[in-house]
């Protein structure tokens, strides 16, 4: 799971995804709390709260330099880790991993990265209008029905909790 950067909540309990962002993206996955982290290592273009946006409304875009000062962690975890499934979160997160704007385009479709797949999701946060157009609510419903089949396939801890139950 990659991310834009931590929020005020995610600073404070040190934990990612711990905000209302968090809560909506689970439900987006149809996971609770316990599956997600168990299922994903979350990780984010930059590793600091950047701040309250000047606007008032959300949180502010990391700067260009603040995002190539923690580009060697992102590097070195996708060398480290080399996972299977990649899910960016966000129009900043999908731009400095896949290097395409524009969440119309990409959003719902699956990519490949150094031999991972890489499936696109908005931001989850109220702060964004993007998600008030039902067509972009449909994207995005296909984009996470996405990232649950890829991992289905990679045999996910849901997956393999289902196995044993039944």
């Amino acid at each position: 799971m990659y991310g834009q950067a931590p929020g005020l909540v995610e600073g404070e309990e040190r934990r990612p995804w711990r905000g209302g962002a968090g809560r909506t993206l689970r439900r987006w996955l149809e996971m609770d709390e316990e599956e997600f982290y168990a299922t994903f290592y979350c990780a984010s273009v930059t590793r600091c709260y950047p701040g309250r946006s000047p606007s008032g409304r959300g949180d502010r875009t990391p700067t260009p330099r603040e995002q190539e000062l923690c580009s060697f962690w992102r590097e070195w975890e996708l060398r480290l880790m080399r996972p299977r499934l990649i899910v960016p979160v966000g129009g900043l997160a999908i731009r400095r991993l896949l290097r395409i704007s524009g969440l119309a385009h990409c959003i719902g479709r699956r990519y490949e990265l150094d031999g991972a797949v890489v499936v696109p999701l908005p931001h989850p946060s109220g702060a964004s209008g993007w998600l008030n157009a039902p067509s972009n609510r449909e994207l995005t419903a296909q984009g996470s029905a996405l990232v649950r089949e890829e991992l289905a396939k990679l045999g996910s801890r849901r997956t393999r909790t289902a196995k044993t139950r039944g």
